[in-house]
């Protein structure tokens, strides 16, 4: 089973981290993966050194028709079976790539990512001419019909992301020790980049740290995530938030980190407040580094918890609620080790990478069986 995985950039963000745990995993299930990247990031060395083949190619163009006519050439060369982007650009590049190829299969993933009118258009374009698109969640699937207008009814599957476990071991690096966290201390934290768009929202988890602080004074937070551009303000925001309310030295802004297994392992909670997501990897790491969690109530944080099973749910941009269930998780040991055992369980199951790739093989084989 030949595949061509394309991305546009290969910054440290969720799809990006998808496709690098598919790489790294890829020859187990009998896929035989070429990557291809049309610019660099952060993630460019890991996909340098994850077992596949991976070709680093530039797109110069908003609509690249060399770049195109590269993809081309790789899939003729390989005779690679299946394309798979995970945008728009993506699969409009993989699109071009394969006129005319009439055994060469097209797979586009929607992840959530908040699109703009010229994406939306794209899309609209596109999922009738791809042979499946697949969304990381029902929640998604919903979004994209009722805020996007795109027909999610024909053509679509939900196959949730996965997550290796081999990625999430601890080096045994101390991120307490890092930040002169006390041991008596509980350490809180949220993982997500800072966006342009209204995707994460870091600012209502500042504000709930006002309350938490105020009734547990051995309580610290975690911020980890990098700073789109455009996002400057938000990050600001919540920085003066902090300084303002005179908590700014029991908060951490980390930054962008490749370390993520180590900050789980740091971690008494975890926190998500998003404000619209597909499904964000983020939680399955949790998850699966059995870390008790607090989410949002968006569709898709309430699918993954099992309507609340598995996480403690709060209703969006409401600090308050936050803050009096993040507390309550502080004060009951056993409460947050029952939720993180119940959870990594259902992840091992459902959101592990092994998951992931066995449906991922099962809609390739289905697709190419088809043409036959």
């Amino acid at each position: 089973m030949r595949v061509l995985f394309y991305l546009d950039s290969l910054g440290r963000g969720g799809a990006e981290m998808q496709a690098l745990d598919v790489c790294r995993n890829a020859a187990r299930f009998g896929i035989e993966l070429t990557m291809a990247a049309g610019r660099g990031g952060a993630l460019e060395a890991e996909f340098a050194d994850c077992g596949v083949e991976f070709i680093q190619l530039e797109r110069r163009l908003p609509v690249d028709i060399y770049l195109a006519s590269q993809l081309r050439r790789i899939i003729r060369e390989r005779e690679i079976k299946v394309v798979h982007g995970h945008q728009a650009v993506d699969g409009l590049h993989l699109y071009l790539a394969t006129r005319g190829l009439r055994k060469v299969r097209k797979v586009l993933t929607f992840h959530g990512f908040i699109a703009d009118r010229r994406n939306r258009i794209t899309s609209r374009f596109l999922i009738t001419r791809m042979d499946a698109n697949i969304v990381v969640s029902r929640g998604l699937q919903k979004w994209l019909a009722d805020k996007d207008r795109l027909d999610t009814a024909r053509n679509f599957s939900v196959i949730y992301n996965g997550v290796d476990r081999e990625r999430l071991r601890p080096t045994g690096k101390s991120l307490r020790d890092e930040l002169d966290v006390p041991a008596r201390s509980l350490l809180v934290g949220m993982i997500g980049n800072f966006y342009r768009d209204p995707r994460k929202d870091q600012l209502t988890v500042c504000r709930a740290l006002l309350e938490i602080f105020r009734n547990s004074p051995d309580v610290q937070c975690v911020f980890a995530g990098r700073v789109e551009d455009g996002a400057e303000g938000k990050f600001a925001d919540c920085l003066s938030f902090c300084v303002e309310n005179e908590i700014v030295d029991r908060v951490h802004f980390l930054g962008g980190r490749g370390d993520v297994a180590d900050i789980l392992a740091s971690l008494d909670i975890f926190i998500l407040s998003s404000l619209q997501e597909g499904l964000p990897i983020a939680i399955f790491e949790a998850m699966l580094a059995e870390v008790p969690m607090v989410l949002s109530d968006i569709e898709p944080h309430i699918e993954v918890s099992r309507n609340g099973e598995f996480a403690e749910i709060f209703p969006v941009g409401d600090a308050h609620v936050l803050a009096r269930k993040t507390l309550a998780l502080l004060n009951d040991k056993k409460r947050r080790a029952a939720l993180a055992r119940k959870a990594g369980d259902l992840a091992r199951e459902k959101f592990s990478i092994d998951a992931h790739l066995g449906e991922l093989k099962k809609l390739y084989e289905r697709l190419t069986a088809s043409r036959q």
